[in-house]
């Protein structure tokens, strides 16, 4: 399993961006990611402090392609974009 690793690089009243390092098989990739408040907010109803919510989200991802398939930099709000069934599974999640 995939080890990922999350660190906020910056925050504002409407987005937070986060650097996320995934190491697998021997190697690592590293994303910028960031995340509007409001949402994060939709998505988890409150209940899920934003770190988690990417990490959720990576956990996701992974499992329908690989580390160096996920973009370098986007905004979580374009998953749906790809995978359709983002959102449902990840209020399900929480």
């Amino acid at each position: 399993m995939a080890e990922i690793k999350i660190k906020e690089i910056g925050s504002d009243t409407t987005e937070m961006a986060f650097q996320v390092e995934v190491v697998e098989g021997g190697s690592s990739t590293s994303h910028r990611v960031t995340l509007d408040r409001e949402y994060c907010e939709s998505l988890t109803e409150g209940k899920v402090v934003p770190p988690r919510l990417v990490e959720v989200s990576f956990i996701f991802l992974l499992e329908r392609e690989s580390k160096e398939s996920i973009l370098n930099t986007f905004n979580l709000s374009v998953i749906p974009r790809y995978f359709a069934e983002y959102e449902r599974e990840i209020r399900r999640y929480f």
